[in-house]
């Protein structure tokens, strides 16, 4: 019995000890204020350099949609789809015949004009001739002679000029092509009436020896270099293979709906082997020409109002905002009120609120 109220006395002495303790332990952390540690790192600048793939689409380097600027009818067709033409070379022929007629009346109103303004000059200069005998021909019989012969020269002008109009519009009746190139359309048959009101065009003509490749590329990389003028490329209908084109121009400017600029690049289509319409997948290399901030990509915090990181700053935390840039694999390029050196949490997220002490815990970025 002396045993057992002994083992008695020892366990509730333990229990009591314990809980002093334990409470003891308790009082000291809330009077001490324990904050959290947290993962952190030093920001600084870094250099890079990233692959990245764009959709592109293949256009040609000329095309020309061709209409008829007179009404008419096509007499001849000389071209079909997929032929290859030179420039100036004769695609259609129109037939207009009250064009045909109105030419051949205004060519004779000139022959007309022409001869009344010989007459009216062989007069004048007889009129000259006699004219140098003082007394022969009175002074208004002579200036009426000049202004008939001045009036016919004018008039032969008109009619030269208005020969020339009908002359111009009567070479519309034959239709050539812009550029040396490929006939891709052919909307018209010999009979058909065509005019400055047709929806669609008699022929389509594009030149596809060189072809454009456009690629829409982000705001984020249009101030990033690549690394080379030039740009592999692939389409579905040559699978495995790769093309490369060379850096041609740049827009200057952003496409609003969709903040990108175009780049367009040059390539050579040996063959006509590429078609313009197909779509491309090409690859660019980048490189800032300068360092820039790059974080963790889980120190990028987003909520409904702002895109943000942590900063440690007195040992508390300070939400500033940030604008995104180039993303790397596990790494994302920054812009903001930032210097380097500064403190920021590896995790952003908006559960730590402004002004939250905590103690860093430094990792390697």
């Amino acid at each position: 019995m002396k045993n057992i109220n002994g083992i008695l006395i020892v366990t509730i002495t333990t229990f009591f000890v314990a809980t002093g303790c334990k409470n003891k332990e308790t009082k000291e952390q809330i009077q001490t204020g324990r904050t959290d540690s947290v993962a952190a790192f030093i920001l600084k600048k870094e250099s890079f350099n990233k692959e990245v793939s764009f959709p592109g689409e293949l256009l040609p380097l000329e095309k020309a949609e061709i209409y008829a600027k007179v009404s008419g009818y096509v007499k001849s067709i000389k071209v079909d789809i997929g032929d290859l033409v030179q420039k100036g070379q004769v695609l259609a022929v129109l037939d207009a015949p009250e064009m045909i007629a109105n030419y051949a009346q205004v060519n004779s109103d000139v022959q007309s004009a022409k001869s009344k303004y010989v007459g009216s000059l062989d007069a004048y200069n007889r009129i000259m001739n006699a004219a140098n005998v003082e007394g022969t021909i009175a002074a208004g019989e002579l200036e009426r002679i000049k202004s008939q012969m001045m009036t016919d020269s004018a008039t032969l002008e008109a009619a030269k000029s208005k020969r020339n109009a009908n002359a111009q519009l009567k070479d519309y009746l034959v239709i050539r092509a812009p550029f040396s190139g490929v006939v891709t359309q052919r909307n018209v048959d010999p009979g058909t009436l065509v005019g400055t009101g047709n929806a669609k065009p008699i022929f389509v003509v594009e030149n596809n020896g060189t072809l454009r490749l456009r690629l829409p590329v982000p705001e984020a990389y249009t101030s990033a270099d690549p690394d080379s003028s030039s740009v592999h490329f692939t389409v579905d209908a040559y699978p495995g293979v790769q093309f490369e084109a060379n850096l041609s121009r740049k827009s200057g400017a952003l496409n609003l709906t969709n903040r990108t600029e175009t780049w367009e690049f040059l390539y050579t289509n040996k063959g006509n082997q590429l078609k313009p319409g197909m779509f491309a997948n090409a690859t660019l290399e980048f490189s800032r020409p300068t360092p820039t901030f790059m974080v963790p990509s889980t120190a990028v915090a987003t909520n409904q109002e702002k895109r943000f990181i942590i900063r440690l700053k007195a040992g508390k935390a300070e939400w500033l905002d940030i604008r995104n840039g180039i993303a790397l694999d596990n790494k994302t390029e920054i812009f903001g009120n930032l210097t380097e050196g500064d403190t920021l949490l590896v995790r952003g997220t908006d559960e730590i609120t402004q002004g939250t002490v905590l103690i860093p815990k430094l990792t390697l970025k």
